[in-house]
């Protein structure tokens, strides 16, 4: 009797909490905003882990739970990556982050740093990205408020077997390059330039259809970059580097003007430069891991020298020729703005 009174005590206080729980939880978790946050990379990837997850609990915190970000990695909530900009000005989600090079030529000014040898640190030149956005860019993205603009560190060479050192090693190989822009600077170069999705890539190193490609060391874990390559090319430090892709974090202009104004301080407090250069660190960051995949597997590591870069900047001036008749027939001054956007790199280096 007495273990039957126990049961119905303990389950009239299991049921007691659960009926007071949702108010206690509710309490806990409502929130007056929700946004969507709308991505292409898996939920494994280190700026998935490091910083969305991070960068949204902090919103959450600093307006006491009043917004909540919701994220969908891996383009969960549909479409291809190359749409992700078009989603937010659509409002189909509230915050999307995207790749400029996937939209060619659509929004060319936040596409500039993606030119060949536009990098040093990613640090640095997202700095410059977002100062140059700041200067020339602030209607490319017209209807949706920009949070942050940075790029990737700078890509280098991962070879199957055959270091690059110099312009001639480049000659014949098939490289698989990571946006048009590079294309034609590795063919100018030499090399036979290869346009292959990314997660094809991994296929065209193990069949030998490609003889390397040019990525961050980022990567590496994720496409074991460090099993399908032996040799790791990279430009010696202090100067420029290969190439970076460029991104944009943006909300749509609607889901902020919603807002109210002490919300919209919190998204304020956490956008902008500050931002740009915390991604840009954390790209910088990210290096450290792949690179150490491929030492610890033996692979071998080549510095191509200051001053073999330099010539190859000097060889490839058609493409940034060409880049700037493309900001010309856009409407811009396109030397005024690739000028500027190399003093802006250059100052944020030094």
């Amino acid at each position: 009797m007495s273990g039957l009174l126990f049961n119905r005590r303990q389950m009239l206080g299991i049921m007691g909490g659960a009926l007071a729980a949702p108010a206690i939880i509710g309490k806990a978790r409502a929130a007056e905003v929700t946004l969507r946050l709308h991505h292409m990379l898996p939920p494994v990837a280190p700026m998935h882990k490091a910083f969305f997850e991070p960068w949204t609990k902090a919103i959450r915190e600093q307006s006491d739970g009043r917004i909540d970000i919701q994220i969908f990695p891996a383009m969960q909530l549909g479409g291809k990556p190359p749409q992700l900009a078009e989603q937010v000005a659509n409002n189909v989600v509230d915050i999307a982050w995207t790749l400029t090079v996937y939209t060619p030529g659509r929004y060319p000014i936040s596409e500039t740093p993606s030119l060949p040898f536009m990098v040093t640190t990613a640090e640095a030149t997202s700095v410059a990205m977002h100062k140059f956005m700041d200067e020339f860019g602030q209607d490319e993205y017209r209807g949706m408020k920009p949070l942050a603009f940075h790029v990737h560190a700078g890509g280098k060479f991962h070879m199957r077997d055959k270091p690059i050192q110099n312009q001639a090693d480049l000659k014949g190989l098939q490289i698989r390059a990571p946006n048009q822009s590079v294309g034609k600077a590795l063919s100018i170069l030499g090399a036979e330039p290869v346009f292959f999705p990314v997660t094809e890539m991994a296929v065209g190193l193990a069949n030998g259809v490609i003889d390397g490609t040019c990525l961050p060391y980022e990567v590496v874990p994720a496409f074991k970059l460090h099993e399908l390559t032996s040799v790791h090319c990279a430009p010696a430090e202090g100067g420029r580097g290969l190439y970076a892709n460029s991104f944009a974090l943006l909300m749509a202009g609607s889901a902020y003007d919603r807002l109210p104004d002490d919300l919209k301080a919190v998204i304020d407090a956490n956008s902008g430069i500050d931002l740009s250069r915390q991604i840009g660190k954390q790209f910088d960051s990210f290096e450290s891991v792949g690179y150490k995949m491929c030492a610890d597997r033996g692979n071998k590591f080549v510095e191509i020298p200051k001053d073999e870069i330099e010539r190859w900047q000097a060889a490839t001036q058609p493409v940034i020729d060409d880049w700037i008749e493309t900001l010309n027939d856009a409407g811009h001054d396109g030397k005024v703005m690739i000028d500027r956007l190399n003093q802006l790199i250059d100052a944020e280096t030094a």
